[in-house]
């Protein structure tokens, strides 16, 4: 029997949408945390059962955060150049 080939670029593609939606959701789940935000918290890790590419994390992050999420904040998240 022939296995099925795996297209290396769709394995990269799930990797990178997978890398994404832990690195937004770990943000947004920390600023719920740190903002005492309960049931933001607990509807984030709920839709953490599914993948949403980061979707709702990020709808958190810049709309309904206690403390919004600002593009300079991110920039400073990033090494600075010489």
């Amino acid at each position: 029997m022939n296995q099925p080939q795996i297209n290396p670029f769709i394995v990269i593609f799930v990797i990178l949408v997978y890398a994404w939606t832990i690195l937004w959701k770990s943000v947004a789940l920390w600023k719920a945390a740190n903002n005492k935000q309960r049931n933001w918290f607990v509807v984030l890790v709920i839709l953490s059962t599914i993948n949403l590419a980061g979707i709702p994390e990020l709808i958190y992050l810049f709309k309904f955060s206690k403390k919004k999420l600002t593009f300079e904040e991110i920039k400073s998240w990033l090494p600075k150049k010489n």
